[in-house]
């Protein structure tokens, strides 16, 4: 149980950082706001785990393998269009509400590594279901004390906020696909 643990917070934390991020940019960021994130990352966190299990011997080996590609299209499009907002003066935040398009593409960007786990506990003597929701609830517990750490933080410091929060999304997607070239 202590792998499965370990394996959960370690999934977790691009979802925590951009939950966090999400806190500090979204306009009048509130508690609910952290939780409905909670739940989208959450949710992704304990699918994707189960879509690897059940695709360890078919089509996984192809999404895995461009998995840390389509996760740095997706945060460096929503960070980018965020860097942008920002830079432009008296222009909209990029990221105004948390609609399900925006939390979709987040909670699939953040939980794609997830899909690669869940291949690996194919192989291993691991019960898929107590994984994934050990992995589901980690998410959901740190994306809401992101959130709304985020969303303190995003009060006082506004006017910045766009700029870092965007500079983060980019930074979590190179992180992600730096790795898969160092692996």
């Amino acid at each position: 149980m202590g792998y499965i643990l370990l394996t959960a917070v370690s999934l977790a934390l691009d979802a925590f950082a951009v939950s966090t991020s999400a806190g500090l940019t979204v306009k009048g960021f509130r508690f609910r706001d952290a939780v409905k994130m909670g739940i989208w990352f959450g949710a992704f966190q304990f699918i994707m785990p189960v879509i690897g299990w059940l695709l360890a011997s078919t089509v996984a080996e192809y999404v895995v393998k461009y998995s840390p590609y389509i996760a740095f299209t997706l945060l460096a499009f929503i960070g980018g269009r965020m860097v942008i907002g920002a830079l432009k003066k008296g222009g909209e935040p990029a990221v105004t509400e948390l609609g399900a398009k925006t939390l979709l593409m987040l909670a699939i960007a953040t939980s794609i590594d997830a899909l690669a786990v869940g291949v690996t506990f194919a192989f291993m003597d691991i019960n898929i279901w107590i994984a994934s929701a050990v992995i589901g609830a980690v998410a959901f517990i740190l994306s809401v004390v992101g959130g709304t750490a985020g969303g303190k933080l995003g009060e006082k410091f506004q006017d910045s906020a766009e700029l870092i929060g965007g500079l983060v999304l980019i930074g979590i997607g190179a992180k992600i696909l730096i790795e898969s070239f160092i692996k």
